[in-house]
């Protein structure tokens, strides 16, 4: 029956309490420089919601807007409601919906870092086709080339964290990424803040500084070490050895070394990864890689980051006032990210998600009240009802940064198995991308139409997300991430839909057992 185990689940039984291991000096240098991804990923983010309300930008590639921006005679609600426009930012995230696909053979067959390394090279490409583009052609490639950048790092660097990390970390390192793509998103708000008045070449600086930190990705990438399980993965059991001991810091990692081992006896028999996630024993990862972020992006947030100065000027601020209250938005973004890095591991993924859900819905219907009583198609808002509105979106995003924000990508990096993780992870970014793409094409258009109600509408379903994690969702915090599959056949409603495993050691008895409330676990 141990056989049978290793074809069915890879992890025979639980080993978690043998592991051994603290956080050393490598596994912090290693998360710092791949988190770099993040950060590139998030000045992608919030650069170009800036560079759309430069003057500069819009007379050269969008002249249209331009006109309609400064002629005074257009819907607030309306102004940049321009396909185009949409397009410059929205090209991005179909691009890198493609290329994360493609990125999964290359994460698995060659290594998380192969992938790091790719993405970098494509930042770069892409930055300096943005930096100095002359036409709009020019200037959506470079768009593209930064999506197939996004593509292979957002598939890369969660997987690369979630490994690296000791299981009692993992939560809080993995959210490095997240952390480094809010600073991105900070940061750009604040180059945005200063370029916007170095005319008429800023919105270039703006794009073009994206180059610095692909630099550092590429660069970083070249020296980082491959991961333990990848290398396991690929054959190379013993140098997987070494580094597990080298980055656990200390030579006893038996416990952790065999679910390695055993995790990729199985991953090396699948030879179609993609078909394999589809299987009935792998159902409850594939609905959390689909619908954990396509609920982060649901929320509403990419919506305020992308249009932040552009939302903020259609709602009666000043050009230097809507980029003031963007880079106020990031700054909080940042810090609330923090928060859930120390709460993590402690409080656990369930109660971040609802407890920002609640307060993230509280947030989306008072600003839309506000908006719908004192905000019409050619009224400005009040000084006291605009600080309002930014202190009200600021607690959305503070909410959003300590829950859904981080812990969108934590979740999904380390539920799946060795032998369909890499396919799990580019299937959790092209769903990411996939919405953050529609949302990104069709904000300008809805914000136009629905007016006040677009944040009812986000309202609505960060309402149906929040019960989503309380009904199937499980805790995941401290689950060895090579064990996570065995924590499936305890949740109350899971263990109906996966067939029956034979285990070891009386697992099978022990899920028969299983409360019906282990939903709360």
């Amino acid at each position: 029956m141990a056989g049978g185990a290793v074809s069915a689940l890879g992890v025979k039984k639980e080993r978690a309490a043998q592991y051994k291991g603290r956080m050393t000096l490598a596994v912090a240098m290693t998360c710092l420089v791949a988190a770099i991804g993040g950060a590139i990923f998030g000045y992608d983010i919030g650069i170009s919601g800036g560079v759309t309300s430069m003057d500069p930008f819009l007379e050269k590639f969008f002249p249209v807007v331009f006109r309609r921006k400064n002629s005074g005679t257009r819907n607030n609600y309306c102004k940049y409601d321009n396909q185009g426009l949409a397009a410059f930012t929205s090209s991005l995230y179909l691009a890198g919906l493609v290329a994360s696909l493609a990125a999964s053979p290359v994460t698995r067959k060659y290594g998380r870092r192969a992938s790091i390394v790719c993405g970098g090279v494509s930042f770069l490409i892409g930055a300096t086709l943005n930096a100095a583009a002359v036409n709009l052609a020019m200037l959506i490639l470079g768009r593209i080339m930064l999506g197939v950048g996004i593509g292979f790092g957002n598939q890369a660097v969660p997987l690369y964290l979630s490994e690296m990390a000791p299981a009692h970390l993992r939560g809080g390192l993995n959210m490095m990424f997240q952390l480094a793509t809010t600073l991105g998103i900070f940061t750009a708000n604040l180059i945005n803040y200063g370029t916007q008045n170095i005319k008429p070449s800023g919105w270039r600086l703006s794009l073009g500084l994206a180059a610095a930190p692909a630099l550092l990705m590429t660069v970083g990438g070249l020296f980082l070490p491959e991961t333990p399980n990848s290398l396991i993965e690929r054959g190379r059991i013993e140098e997987g050895r070494r580094v597990l001991e080298r980055i656990r810091g200390t030579a006893d990692v038996d416990a952790e070394f065999t679910d390695m081992l055993e995790a990729s006896e199985l991953a090396n028999t699948i030879e179609h990864p993609f078909r394999n996630i589809l299987e009935p024993r792998n159902r409850p990862q594939l609905v959390m890689a689909v619908c954990m972020p396509a609920f982060q992006i649901l929320t509403g947030i990419n919506s305020i980051l992308f249009y932040a100065p552009v939302l903020f000027q259609s709602m009666g601020f000043g050009s230097d006032a809507s980029l003031y209250s963007s880079v106020l938005t990031g700054a909080v973004l940042f810090f609330s990210t923090l928060i859930s890095i120390g709460t993590v591991d402690r409080l656990g993924r369930r109660k971040l998600l609802i407890s920002g859900g609640i307060q993230m819905v509280v947030c989306q219907v008072i600003v839309a009240v506000i908006l719908g009583v004192k905000f019409g198609t050619d009224k400005q808002l009040s000084r006291s009802f605009s600080i309002a509105v930014v202190l009200v979106i600021c607690l959305f995003v503070l909410a959003f940064g300590w829950s859904w924000g981080p812990l969108g990508w934590t979740v999904p990096s380390e539920i799946f198995p060795l032998e369909t993780r890499s396919a799990g992870q580019s299937i959790t970014v092209a769903v990411n991308l996939l919405f953050t793409f529609a949302i990104a094409q069709a904000f300008l258009s809805l914000l136009c139409t629905f007016k006040f109600g677009i944040f009812l509408f986000f309202a609505g379903w960060i309402t149906v997300m929040t019960v989503f994690v309380y009904v199937f969702l499980p805790e995941t915090k401290g689950v060895p991430i090579e064990e996570m599959v065995l924590l499936w056949r305890k949740h109350w409603f899971w263990k109906t839909v996966m067939p029956d495993m034979p285990l070891e050691d009386g697992w099978g008895a022990a899920d028969d057992a299983a409360p019906a409330n282990s939903r709360d676990k």
